[in-house]
This record gives C-alpha cells, sequence and structure tokens, in this order.
C-alpha cells in the first residue's frame, strides 16, 4: 500500500466500508461459483475473484447519481454502485423478484435508480453507451459522469476508440476504465499489444490518463476520486486499473493456459488480503474487528442467497416475455 493523506486514513467508517464491500463481492462470487455447480444457476457466469479492488475503489469514488456501465464480468462493479445483494443474487438464480425480473442474469444486470445502466456482453459496446449517458449529463447540465468499465482484450475494439474520440471531440464527461486483469479471455496481453503502456491509448484523443494498482483498493480509489472531478470538469479521462482475475473466465474455463504457480502467487497478493494486513499493520484496526467484518459480510451473502431461493421463478406466458422489450 502506499502513502495516503491522514483524512482518508482517519476516516475509519469509510474504510470498513471499502473492507466490507470487497468481501461482500468477493463471497458474492464465490458462492454464485458454488451456487453453479450445483445447478441453481442458468446459462453462464463470469467471476472477477481477484479485481475486487478495481471494482470497489473505482465505484467508490463515483457520486451516487453518476452513471455507470459494467462490462459482462460485472458483479463487483454492479454491487459497489449500490445493487441491491437480495435482488442481485434472484436475478441470478433468474426470480421473478430480482433486479431485472429474472431475464437478465448473470451478464445483463441494470439498475437504473442506481445509475447502472448496465452489464454488457459484447466487448467495447459500453463505449458508445456512455458517450450517450454523458452527452446527455452534459446537454443538461446534469453534473454527472459516466464511468464506462471495459477489459485489456476490449481496448483493442474499434467501438472503444471511437468512443474515446468521441467524447474528446465533445467534451464529454466520460471516465474510460481499463481494467487490466492481463488476458482476454485466454490470451496474453503481451501476444496481442506492441506496447504494453495502455495509457498511451489516450495520446491521439488528447485525453488525460491515470493509471493505479488495482489491487491496492486506496490508491485506486483516490486516483479515480481524482479523475472524476477533472472528468466532470474538463472532459473524458482513461484510468488504466492493473489487476488479476484468479478465477477463470468463464465457467467453462479450466486455466489450462496459465500455471497454478502464477495464480498462486497473485492470490497471494489479493486486494482483500493486502487491505487487511494494511489496517492490521497501521493498526487502524484489529484482528477481532476484521472478523466481526468477515462475519457480516458472510450473513449477508447467506441470507441473500435464502432470499433468492424463496423467491418465485416467472411464469414466461407470451405476454411476460414481450414486457420490457424497447426493439424487435
Amino acid at each position: 500500500m502506499s502513502n495516503y493523506d491522514k483524512a482518508l486514513l482517519k476516516d475509519k467508517a469509510f474504510l470498513q466500508e471499502l473492507m466490507e464491500r470487497m468481501m461482500i463481492v468477493r463471497k458474492f462470487e464465490q458462492k454464485v461459483q458454488w451456487l453453479f455447480a450445483q445447478g441453481f444457476v442458468y446459462g453462464t457466469t463470469h467471476l472477477g475473484v481477484g479485481e475486487e479492488g478495481a471494482n470497489i475503489g473505482t465505484t467508490a469514488a463515483l457520486h451516487p447519481d453518476d452513471y455507470m456501465l459494467a462490462t459482462h464480468r460485472g458483479h463487483g462493479a454492479a454491487l459497489g454502485k449500490g445493487a441491491d445483494v437480495n435482488l442481485m443474487m434472484a436475478e441470478i438464480l433468474a426470480r421473478e423478484t430480482g433486479l431485472n425480473k429474472g431475464k437478465g442474469g448473470s451478464m445483463h444486470i441494470a439498475d437504473f435508480d442506481k445509475g447502472i445502466l448496465g452489464a454488457n456482453g459484447i466487448l467495447g459496446a459500453n463505449g458508445p453507451i456512455a458517450c450517450g449517458a454523458a452527452f446527455t449529463s452534459k446537454r443538461k447540465k446534469l453534473g454527472r459522469v459516466c464511468a464506462a468499465f471495459f477489459g485489456d482484450g476490449a481496448s483493442n475494439e474499434g467501438a472503444i476508440h471511437e468512443s474515446m474520440n468521441l467524447a474528446a471531440a465533445w467534451g464529454l464527461p466520460v471516465m474510460f476504465v481499463l481494467i487490466n486483469n492481463t488476458y482476454g479471455m485466454s490470451t496474453p496481453l503481451r501476444k496481442v499489444v506492441h506496447d504494453m503502456d495502455l495509457t498511451k491509448r489516450a495520446i491521439p484523443y488528447g485525453i488525460k490518463s491515470y493509471e493505479c494498482d488495482g489491487n491496492d483498493i486506496l490508491e485506486t480509489y483516490t486516483t479515480c476520486r481524482d479523475a472524476r472531478e477533472y472528468c466532470e470538469k474538463n472532459g473524458p479521462v482513461l484510468i488504466v486499473e492493473h489487476t488479476y482475475r484468479t478465477s477463470g473466465h468463464s465457467k467453462s474455463d479450466g486455466n489450462l493456459y496459465r500455471s497454478k504457480e502464477e495464480i498462486k502467487e497473485w492470490e497471494a497478493k489479493n486486494p482483500v488480503k493486502r487491505f487487511t494486513d494494511f489496517l492490521l499493520e497501521n493498526k487502524l484496526f484489529t484482528q477481532e474487528d476484521i472478523d466481526a467484518m468477515d462475519k457480516k459480510t458472510t450473513d449477508i451473502i447467506e441470507k441473500a442467497v435464502e432470499f433468492a431461493k424463496s423467491c418465485p421463478e416467472p411464469q414466461f406466458d407470451a405476454a411476460q416475455i414481450q414486457a420490457d422489450v424497447y426493439a424487435k
């Protein structure tokens, strides 16, 4: 962990919130993985175990009414932006009371009341949508920014570059949040780019770039806090957050493209462990405090599962299938 201003380290309530949010995201995804293995989850799932610092650090820096777009690996970002954990779990279990009435599932979480404009299974598709949301904010003088998450693989997509160009040309308040977990599915980043410095992607568009260790939640938070302030006043920014998913790309990923040693090395420096060590070493919390947070968040996830399982399944008759469909 880096050195931080004293005011931030004195805000114990905020530090606890960051820790508990990361714990909830980690346990939520681990539980979803278990539920999938038990046959409770339909379709597929894309977990981001190991990326909790990037997701929570970024969303903690956003204002409540800011817009946010997640990727197909979007559980952490949605929970960080305020999505109800019970309704999220119900959605993933395809229940009628889920956030999206059981129709969105793991990969398409949305909650407009929280500014979550949706998770997206199309790589790079968040960029153009973010430009639209940011244009609305600028035109109506709402003072909101739109954070668009995408991965290192999606950073090569034309839609992302077109979006950065448009946002720069129109001065739109878009935070382009590049989660660099070093793999696009099973392809290492080093094999598909000539220059590993992804902050340079901002140069052709004259966009200000930021970079942080995504496994250091305080560094991620302060970087995104500064970036958000700049973005609201001056226009688009690119934020490159370096992290690593220790979970596979999806439920069918056997992790055959990377070694067990590599995964174990990253597990040892995952954001939850690093923040725990930081809080203990700096005597900001005791081990008893951490244990209490651990128990609290475990209870939250267990209750979410109980809630989701108790909810009714949707009755997909012809009328309900066509409900909430805005394009045919």
